[in-house]
């Protein structure tokens, strides 16, 4: 079985005015952008009077080698989702408003394709493999994954603070 490592945990959590439709396109356009492959595991909407509560995850996978995978968990809880209209330079603008918190986990997978899981034997090598012939590469690679979960949390905090004040 692949062994996997969670290197990095994020949260954004904020409540404000932002569109929901326009902030999960750049949330999902970002990962695709780093070369991600997202798939959406669950969507569930629990509308109650005028507001809804959203629940999204998302697993994004990159490869980075025959070994070596990427994968960022992403579990979106949108509460209080409401459908707003405001004046913005004159104009009235339909948006939303909301308290949208994301939980982010970066993990680094080895052996995701399962070829060293055979035999015992196997197993024990790859051990020896990854503690004292490539850990320096395992270093460089969970350095590397938590950047981009910190560049992705950046990123969408700034998304939602700029939209937030347009």
């Amino acid at each position: 079985m692949a062994e996997k490592d969670t290197i990095f945990s994020g949260k954004i959590k904020q409540k404000g005015i932002f569109n929901f439709k326009d902030f999960y396109a750049f949330a999902y356009d970002w990962l695709v952008g780093q070369g991600y492959n997202v798939t959406e595991k669950v969507y569930s909407e629990e509308v109650t009077g005028d507001s809804k509560k959203i629940e999204i995850k998302w697993e994004a996978k990159r490869k980075i080698s025959d070994y070596f995978r990427f994968v960022i968990k992403i579990d979106w809880m949108i509460i209080e989702l409401k459908n707003i209209e405001i004046q913005r330079e004159g104009k009235k603008i339909k948006t939303n408003s909301g308290q949208p918190e994301l939980k982010i986990n970066g993990i680094l997978e080895k052996d995701y394709e399962n070829k060293w899981e055979d035999a015992a034997f196997w197993k024990f090598l790859r051990g020896i493999y990854d503690r004292y012939i490539i850990k320096s590469r395992i270093d460089d690679y969970e350095d590397k994954i938590k950047d981009e979960v910190e560049e992705f949390i950046a990123q969408c905090k700034s998304y939602l603070v700029v939209e937030g004040k347009k």
